[in-house]
């Protein structure tokens, strides 16, 4: 046989290769000591089924939310592109806000479809969609970012428009937000599940109890995945409640960890991965099913953190900070993949990734081409699944916190142009001592905890991160492609002052 033969026989099996199923779980601030196998020494909570996907796939040691909040992140997820890039320069959106992905954007599921994909979304949406409203009026009484306003006026057998299904999706069940903000209704597709009452707008639709949430993500979830046939790939995003505040375990988790109502949380957060792990398992298409793990951000505070570490268990490991913070405790997140056809069992990767970097690998993945003005923050971390170095046309990773402060990761060195956390972890901005340095600087190598700040002593490498991220800003993109344009004329990169 000629190597020429042997050349198009491998070409033509690479090409009639069936694209992995690919299922996306995004807990929302479970931090990176959350997880048990990642944490071993300073972690109190079992998470036997996330333990399991570690085992029997791969671990990303090195991954980060593009934010340390929850919409930006998710923007990033399925645009792959930063936040910061559109009007949301810092905080995040709220239950009745308007969208914040425009319809001309193409998003991952949008990318899938286009390839033969079905698609499908359960969970947390905190995109923004429009709400259909009672003649005309506007959808609430008082500012339309309240996250608990007395009056609304929405039509509830009415059509939503530009959520979910107006974004790439076939199919969604979920809610607008997070279940700190009103409206407490599900949504299937373009439809309200019930009504609720615009005169009490915080009280839950009838049938709607927020501590089964989580467990009706989990069971949507896995009917989902039993109705497959296998005929076409599926995506599905599952972008979880929990264990985001309110921290609402079920009778049966309660008093399960010993550490209070966040372990149980978690431990139940743990048990509906698992059975959606348990799903998939049962499935004729387990080995080709590419299942991610992960989370948009460290834990919360509300967490009660310091009573955690009181007990042994630390949230964010060894990592400095927790959610909200430019440090590294707000957005390196757990990453775990499993494809069993192909990544190897209890492998790792110490490459950095960023969440933004779906697009990329989906479009990889399924034998797409992104086009120019999609993705121009992500890149594919396919080869690194494989084994293989990451080919990266992107220098570094930026990261954001809830107030907008900016920090640029190259390699080893992180620049923070922030004084102090740039969240809410002490010390604040505000609370920085008179005299600091107006930005920090950390070689992550010899600090992974962030405590030596470099920033007077290596002026040349502040020089030339701070150069680098001036360019990914300017140019609308941090990776190679012509140049885009962001959605503001002008993003403040020293918030605190310089």
């Amino acid at each position: 046989m000629t190597i020429r033969l042997l050349l198009f026989l491998s070409l033509a099996s690479l090409h009639a290769a069936p694209k992995p199923n690919i299922v996306y779980i995004l807990a929302d601030d479970m931090g990176y000591g959350d997880v048990q196998c990642l944490n071993p020494e300073r972690g109190k909570i079992p998470t036997p089924h996330m333990d399991r996907l570690a085992a029997e796939g791969m671990v990303f040691t090195d991954a980060h939310s593009s934010s340390s909040v929850c919409t930006p992140t998710r923007y990033g997820v399925l645009t792959g592109r930063y936040n910061w890039r559109t009007h949301l320069q810092k905080g995040v959106l709220w239950g009745y806000s308007a969208p914040l992905i425009d319809a001309d954007r193409l998003t991952v599921p949008a990318l899938l479809k286009q390839q033969g994909y079905k698609t499908a979304m359960v969970g947390k949406w905190h995109l923004g969609m429009d709400l259909p409203v009672i003649e005309g009026k506007p959808i609430m009484d008082g500012p339309p970012d309240a996250r608990k306003p007395r009056q609304t006026h929405i039509d509830w057998k009415g059509e939503i428009k530009n959520g979910p299904v107006d974004r790439g999706f076939d199919y969604l069940y979920g809610i607008s937000a997070s279940l700190d903000m009103a409206p407490y209704i599900w949504i299937e597709n373009d439809r309200f599940v019930g009504t609720a009452d615009n005169s009490q707008p915080t009280k839950p639709a009838p049938g709607f109890k927020k501590d089964q949430v989580l467990p009706e993500i989990g069971r949507k979830t896995v009917e989902y995945i039993e109705k497959q046939d296998g005929s076409k790939p599926f995506f599905i995003y599952v972008p979880l409640t929990s264990p985001h505040t309110p921290i609402v375990p079920t009778e049966e988790w309660k008093g399960k960890s010993g550490l209070g109502s966040y372990g149980d949380f978690q431990m139940q957060t743990d048990h509906v991965i698992g059975e959606i792990m348990k799903a998939v398992d049962a499935s004729d298409f387990a080995d080709n099913t590419l299942v991610i793990v992960t989370a948009d951000n460290g834990c919360s505070k509300a967490a009660r953190i310091d009573r955690l570490e009181a007990q042994g268990h630390f949230p964010s490991a060894h990592l400095r900070g927790s959610k909200a913070d430019l440090w590294d405790g707000g957005h390196r997140v757990p990453f775990i993949v499993r494809w069993p056809k192909v990544v190897k069992a209890g492998s790792t990767s110490d490459q950095t990734i960023g969440l933004t970097d779906l697009m990329a690998t989906c479009a990889e993945l399924s034998g797409a081409t992104l086009p120019d003005d999609a993705g121009e923050d992500s890149i594919s971390f396919a080869p690194a699944l494989k084994g293989e170095t990451i080919e990266s046309t992107r220098k570094g990773v930026i990261h954001h916190s809830i107030s907008g402060h900016f920090a640029y990761r190259q390699g080893k060195w992180k620049l923070l142009l922030a004084k102090g956390s740039g969240g809410w972890t002490s010390p604040t901005e505000k609370q920085v001592k008179k005299g600091a340095p107006v930005a920090q600087l950390y070689d992550l190598e010899a600090d992974p905890g962030e405590t030596k700040n470099l920033y007077e002593s290596h002026p040349e490498v502040v020089e030339r991160l701070l150069k680098q991220l001036e360019s990914d800003v300017s140019r609308g993109r941090s990776t190679d492609g012509a140049a885009a344009k962001n959605d503001v004329a002008e993003i403040e990169l020293w918030k605190s002052g310089k």
